[in-house]
């Protein structure tokens, strides 16, 4: 049994059943390492800002894997104007008129942006796979096309970081029972969640041929185990921050020099001097 996958390209044997499923996370220690991935994440955006990196996000996963509550640890600590979450849901008839990966090229991040995308355009090998939206001829060829595309992105400049969040059966259906026993969750439910359960092994085999045949040097899978909720946050928040974080340098951004003089001539301060030395004031 394994911790989070992840795949290399090629990776022809790649098994659901290959993760390790009672991963979990001492609960003392959860909440210092989060807030320590959430300030790495700070940094990281600000270093985008000013290098011009980009970043694209994917969470794919079961129903009520955890992919929501993640991305809100990230949005929560992340200015706005640099970061985007889009949740992907059917596509509206204007957009399923247009080839399937259109309406993504919409949402792809600018320079200096960072965006996430919960849920994809994996859509097309998964969901509409299973569920007959799409046919043999169409998901099939998908696999090539979401390769080429992830590619572009990657020659472009932007990092492609991609998780899946899996979750047992078993524990999936104690996460439906606890949604319909709050009223402030209920709505996250519907009856597509419980139709789908119809086709677990259909998704199992869709999920794992999607893994072996998407990854790639440019975008691999990290495949998590989520029946501990705190594991799979920190353990995608690390996949993320390393990826985001490999060769750019994280230091406090270089004063402008008219915001220095004024800072002078104002506050008596320099800010090159007088100002926190790790760059840990990042409000």
């Amino acid at each position: 049994m394994v911790d989070a996958v992840k795949l290399k390209a090629g990776a022809a044997k790649f098994q659901l059943a290959d993760l390790d499923m009672a991963k979990a996370v001492a609960p003392d220690g959860h909440l210092d390492q989060l807030t320590a991935l959430q300030t790495k994440l700070q940094r990281i955006q600000q270093a985008y800002l000013h290098t011009g990196n980009r970043a694209v996000i994917v969470f794919e996963g079961w129903d009520a894997s955890g992919k929501g509550g993640t991305i809100r640890r990230m949005s929560a600590v992340l200015d706005p104007r640099g970061f985007k979450v889009w949740p992907i849901g059917p596509p509206r008839d204007h957009e399923a008129e247009r080839h399937y990966l259109a309406r993504f090229w919409q949402r792809v991040p600018p320079q200096g942006g960072i965006s996430v995308f919960d849920r994809s355009w994996y859509g097309r090998v998964l969901v509409e796979r299973v569920e007959g939206f799409a046919s043999e001829e169409e998901w099939g060829r998908a696999y090539d096309e979401i390769n080429h595309f992830e590619q572009l992105l990657a020659d472009d400049g932007a990092r492609v970081v991609k998780v899946f969040l899996h979750v047992t059966k078993e524990e999936q259906a104690r996460r439906f029972e606890a949604r319909l026993k709050e009223p402030l969750k209920r709505w996250k439910l519907s009856y597509e969640d419980f139709r789908n359960r119809q086709h677990w092994e259909a998704y199992e085999r869709a999920i794992e041929e999607m893994v072996r045949k998407t990854s790639t040097k440019a975008a691999p899978w990290n495949v998590v185990p989520a029946n501990d909720k705190k594991y799979a946050r920190l353990r995608c928040l690390q996949l993320i921050t390393k990826a985001l974080a490999k060769g750019v340098d994280l230091g406090p951004l270089p004063v402008d020099e008219k915001v220095r003089i004024e800072a002078k001539a104002m506050f008596g301060i320099d800010p090159l001097t007088d100002g926190p030395k790790d760059g840990s004031n990042t409000s």
